[in-house]
């Protein structure tokens, strides 16, 4: 052993060169994972430079979670060959987290995007705006169902937005048909969805139409809401406009920034047509 040339390392002062702590390295070779290469009569360990790297790819592999138990796989069974398919291995998964990460680093920007304009609504305001073309995903028909097919819709609606990386960070809106509502049912809604400003090629989406809406907030949960749509149809007598096809809302404020139900908000816009004279 030739300590005084520098060929071989103490523990100490491997595990000070690996940054982690002797512990770490008395642990590794507890299980067989990295052992040093010579130990005297005495119990002193000792580490060869060349396992510095074979320290760092075992850090590399733990960072991107592999077991320990299945790198310990691979350290018994090494060769340029495994370690190859290895990397190639590791690659794709670090491609595949890279674009998750930049899927939510979207999602993020999105919702902050929003959060910051809704800070400057004026929530007791009701305004004519022309809204463009938008491309949604829908979920299927939810006219008609019960409550307990209601929480059934949503989940499977949010499963596919995760599974088909269609969140997008905007909102989960509903659509309510004209017919429903003229009845008044304005929570018998006909399908849930989400805008797509990049829509994926492959998926049956529906295209808002470009138009004039009548747009207003309501200010509460569910159970009140007819009185704020009695105060937008109040308006659009005012204004001489009709009802149109569709009826879209989407919370500004739930409970995702609200603890309470009497504080949530729901912008609702209603596709409108000018009546002539």
């Amino acid at each position: 052993m030739d300590k005084k040339n520098g060929k071989y390392l103490t523990t100490g002062e491997f595990a000070k060169l690996c940054k982690v702590n002797k512990q770490t390295l008395f642990y590794y070779d507890q299980i067989g994972l990295l052992s040093p290469v010579l130990k005297n009569e005495k119990g002193y360990r000792y580490y060869s430079i060349r396992q510095i790297e074979l320290f760092f790819v075992i850090d590399l592999l733990k960072y991107l979670g592999m077991s320990l138990n299945d790198i310990q796989q691979y350290t018994q069974n090494r060769s340029p060959e495994n370690f190859l398919a290895l990397m190639y291995q590791k690659k794709v998964e670090i491609v595949k987290k890279r674009q998750e990460i930049e899927m939510k680093e979207k999602i993020i920007e999105t919702k902050i995007a929003l959060m910051e304009e809704a800070s400057h609504l004026d929530l007791h305001q009701v305004t004519v705006e022309q809204l463009p073309e938008a491309t949604l995903y829908l979920s299927r028909n939810i006219e008609n169902i019960t409550d307990e097919e209601f929480v059934e819709v949503v989940s499977d609606f949010i499963n596919e937005l995760n599974v088909l990386q269609l969140d997008t960070g905007y909102p989960i809106g509903v659509i309510t048909k004209r017919e429903h509502v003229l009845k008044g049912e304005f929570t018998n809604y006909s399908y849930l969805y989400i805008e797509q400003p990049n829509p994926k090629k492959g998926y049956p989406y529906f295209k808002s139409v470009k138009g004039d809406f009548l747009s207003g907030y309501h200010i509460g949960d569910e159970k009140t809401i007819q009185k704020t749509y009695k105060r937008l149809f109040s308006e659009m007598d005012r204004l001489n406009l009709a009802l149109g096809d569709y009826v879209f809302e989407e919370y500004i404020y739930d409970t995702v920034v609200m603890n309470h139900k009497e504080h949530y908000v729901t912008k609702i816009m209603i596709q409108v047509d000018q009546i002539e004279s």
